[in-house]
């Protein structure tokens, strides 16, 4: 009798622990993966999750300039290289000994990919792997790098999405506003988080250490990540925006940005909606409820992708207005 017990005692254990090991794997926040109850259920969530982020979105699609991208490399730090070969950043050209006209700074209002690679035929005839001149290169800011990265490497099907939030690698003590990029590492099962703007000027400007191309956690905050941390008191909003735009409210603006970026419609960081209208309007509880919803969604990693989906799709607060267009 207690060898019956004890074998039944056994195999629940064993059941435990491997319920613990396939949420270690698919549930770790580190890594952006997500969990589910057993191994085929995740595999086949992960793969519409994989899917979905292969294919291009509205703004990432090269379009009819598609054929540019022929003979890229599938190396991530060698697309990365292509990337900072055909744009230069807006508040970086400095570094690179060139002054912006003021019709040259308008090219950051360019939204989608298509057009983007339509600039930089027209500024240089090259194809994209040839590294242009700065002058020659066309001019973004963190948005524009981190979607034009997610575009290459979706196009060599490898999963990718942009992510809006915040680095805390520019300036000491402060969380900037910021986007990166994330792909599937098939090899290692996680989301790597990837600076596509950070050339080796930049790094010797502010001194970075760090793998670029494999971001260490803290380095850079999703939006939702620094919405939870400024509610909750550990993170003073005054520290979180850029230039003198600084607050919750910055924060809002981001946290909806990201979710957006999540449903693949990268929008520009001045775009807006109500609930991200740039102002510090008091915000009703029910808003308050809806972003803190939104912030524990977009941190929850894999397994909130259905719900990630869903909120987006179900509530019009957290698009753009239906007579805006990219």
């Amino acid at each position: 009798m207690k060898s019956k017990k004890r074998r039944i005692f056994l195999q629940t254990m064993m059941s435990f622990l491997g319920f613990l090991m396939i949420l270690s794997q698919f549930g770790s926040h580190s890594s952006g993966q997500g969990g589910k109850m057993n191994l085929r259920e995740s595999e086949d969530s992960l793969s519409i999750i994989l899917e979905y982020y292969s294919n291009q979105g509205v703004m990432t699609d090269p379009g009819k300039y598609a054929y540019l991208y022929e003979g890229l490399p599938s190396d991530v730090p060698q697309l990365v290289e292509v990337v900072q070969g055909v744009m230069i950043h807006i508040f970086h050209a400095h570094r690179h000994g060139i002054e912006l006209s003021e019709e040259r700074k308008k090219e950051v209002q360019i939204r989608k990919v298509n057009d983007m690679l339509k600039r930089i035929k027209e500024l240089d005839e090259h194809s994209i792997t040839f590294e242009r001149e700065p002058d020659k290169r066309l001019v973004g800011n963190c948005r524009d790098f981190s979607i034009f990265i997610c575009s290459l490497l979706r196009y060599k099907s490898i999963p990718a999405r942009a992510r809006c939030g915040f680095g805390t690698y520019f300036t000491p003590g402060k969380y900037e506003d910021h986007w990166i990029c994330e792909y599937w590492n098939s090899d290692q099962r996680r989301w790597v988080r990837i600076d596509a703007q950070v050339d080796s000027l930049q790094k010797q400007a502010f001194d970075l250490e760090f793998n670029v191309h494999d971001l260490p956690a803290g380095k850079f905050l999703s939006a939702g990540e620094v919405w939870k941390l400024c509610r909750t008191g550990e993170i003073d909003p005054a520290l979180c925006g850029i230039f003198d735009m600084k607050g919750l409210w910055f924060v809002r603006g981001n946290v909806v940005r990201d979710l957006m970026a999540l449903n693949k419609l990268e929008v520009l960081p001045w775009d807006c909606n109500e609930l991200m209208d740039g102002s510090e309007k008091q915000l009703s509880q029910e808003e308050f409820d809806l972003l803190d919803k939104v912030a524990e969604l977009t941190t929850a990693g894999n397994i909130s992708f259905p719900e990630v989906r869903s909120l987006y799709e179900s509530n019009s607060a957290l698009r753009m207005p239906a007579d805006w267009k990219p």
